[in-house]
């Protein structure tokens, strides 16, 4: 019998490491074949092989995994006081597992046992208002008093506000980062992860220490962020936002979505507005919230799956979002178009020969599932 003395977590971090590899790829094959046989170990060869349509390099991260970087990211993982939470650890969030492309690996710092308890995502502007600052602030600390986690992504605005309004109480707070844990982005938040820390809060990430903040992250963080929660609430969000991402996050996770209305002179309530009008459920106090979770057989307000542009096509919801998941996650002619160097927008028509229209959809559906990264000049693939 061959002396397997690989740990679980070692598996899954290899697993992390096969490039270019879809989470939901990954995953099947672990389904298939089991975790450990996926490996080579002592010279026992790799279940896989170019059949289960791998590449060179991810054929060779199979048959040769790089134990010695799976050693290091353990190793910074331990420096920066954070646990590695793998996919099938008991500790992991069962509502994350349901998302479509459920990270294999968490890293958290923190209390772990609030992964699994109720949830609300709380997101909007990063240049909030005082009154959207106030608000955020004042409901999450009701919230809290009601056994709710606030979940957040620790940015400037409303997410501050958010975990700042949760920290004192006991249920406190999570925030879902875009660094690896040996960072603070943006750094100003040092001492308020610092006290989300103190407070038996979590902070937790997907990316491995050393990972520094890139745009291409913070969609992959949202997806996060929503999958974690039983609804999201945006406080002020404009029309072309990150907290829009997550609401649309929501909607293709079956998550409940609700927004706070304002006056129609604030340009940061543009996107609450917006939500509404698609069926968001409209909040003024935390009740409103609280009235959504109070009976199990109430049926649940979720935004319309029916959708319109919004005036930039690269923020929109589309009708039928799964059907199109599904499309744009299957090698189809659109993910092809894409290169791994800058590709603009009227290369990836000309080569899809799809319409506009349906080609900036399709890549906001890709980006959001990580699959290419919005950069100046047009998109660039990353799996």
């Amino acid at each position: 019998m061959i002396n397997n003395s690989k740990s679980n977590i070692e598996y899954w971090l290899a697993l992390k490491l096969v490039p270019r590899l879809a989470i939901h790829n990954k995953l099947a094959l672990v389904e298939t074949y089991g975790l450990t046989a996926l490996f080579s170990f002592n010279n026992q060869a790799s279940v896989l092989s170019s059949a289960n349509g791998l590449n060179v390099k991810q054929l060779h991260a199979f048959h040769q995994p790089d134990w010695q970087k799976v050693t290091q990211i353990i190793q910074a993982s331990d420096n920066c006081k954070s646990a590695i939470i793998c996919y099938d650890d008991t500790c992991y969030p069962q509502l994350l597992k349901q998302i479509y492309d459920p990270p294999i690996v968490l890293f958290v710092q923190g209390n772990s046992l609030l992964l699994n308890a109720p949830q609300l995502a709380v997101v909007g502007s990063r240049s909030a208002s005082a009154g959207g600052r106030e608000t955020a602030f004042r409901l999450c600390q009701q919230l809290t008093q009601h056994n709710f986690v606030i979940t957040s992504g620790l940015a400037l605005g409303i997410d501050a506000a958010a975990h700042q309004g949760a920290i004192n109480e006991p249920a406190s707070t999570i925030a879902v980062v875009a660094t690896g844990l040996d960072q603070v982005y943006p750094s100003r938040h040092r001492s308020l992860a610092q006290k989300i820390i103190a407070s038996s809060g979590t902070i937790i990430s997907e990316f491995i220490p050393g990972t520094q903040a890139r745009a291409g992250h913070f969609p992959k963080r949202n997806r996060l962020i929503s999958g974690l929660s039983l609804g999201v609430l945006v406080v002020e969000a404009e029309l072309k936002s990150g907290s829009l991402i997550t609401a649309r996050c929501a909607l293709e996770q079956n998550r409940d979505v609700f927004a706070i209305p304002s006056s129609i002179e604030n340009k940061q309530a543009k996107g609450c507005h917006w939500l509404i009008k698609q069926g968001a459920k409209l909040v003024e106090q935390c009740a409103d919230i609280m009235d959504e979770f109070a009976f199990a057989d109430k049926p649940s307000l979720h935004l319309k799956s029916e959708a319109k542009l919004l005036k930039s096509a690269t923020h929109c919801i589309n009708k039928g979002g799964d059907e199109i998941n599904q499309k744009v996650l299957c090698n189809d002619a659109l993910l092809d178009s894409v290169g791994f160097e800058i590709t603009p927008v009227d290369k990836v028509v000309l080569r899809s020969k799809l319409p506009v229209e349906e080609v900036l959809t399709r890549l906001t559906m890709l980006e959001l599932n990580g699959l290419v990264s919005a950069v100046p000049g047009g998109y660039i693939r990353t799996q």
